[in-house]
Parts: C-alpha cells; structure tokens; sequence
C-alpha cells in the first residue's frame, strides 16, 4: 500500500515539474518573441490602414455607381407616381 501511495506522489509530482517547466518554456518563447512582435506591429498597422482605404474606396466607387442610376430611375418613375 505504501508504495503504490509513493508512486502516486512520485506521478504528482513529475506532473507538477512537468507543468512548470511548460510554463517557463512559454514564457521564454513570449520573451524570445517579444521583439518579433514588436517589429511586425508597424507592418500590420500598415496592412489594417491600407485594408480601411481600400473597403473606403470601394464603397465610394458603388455609390458613384448607384445614386446616378437610382436618380435616373427616379426621374423615369416620377410621371407614374403622380399620375397613379
């Protein structure tokens, strides 16, 4: 009974290390990679503004599109508005 109670503490116990050391290799991983991070966030900034420009541009190019034709329909629809 004795030993499989140790062998129980020796298992805890070798999980116990194995998740600490789990947590230190990821926080070394988020140091190692910290200036990685840093040195891409201006190119993604960059990527989020020119993303906005162009979604931007798109629309203003529909509704350059759509407001002459939805003015000339207008304009044709009117005598059947008025007379009906």
């Amino acid at each position: 009974m004795f030993a499989l109670l140790a062998l129980a503490f020796v298992v805890a116990a070798a999980g116990a290390v194995f998740l600490i050391a789990l947590t230190v290799l990821k926080l070394t991983f988020r140091l190692i990679l910290l200036p990685l991070k840093l040195l891409f966030l201006p190119l993604l900034l960059i990527v989020f503004v020119l993303k906005i420009v162009f979604f931007v541009t798109a629309l203003t190019v529909v509704a350059a599109i759509v407001i002459p034709i939805l003015i000339v329909l207008a304009i044709c629809a009117a005598p059947f508005l008025i007379f009906s």
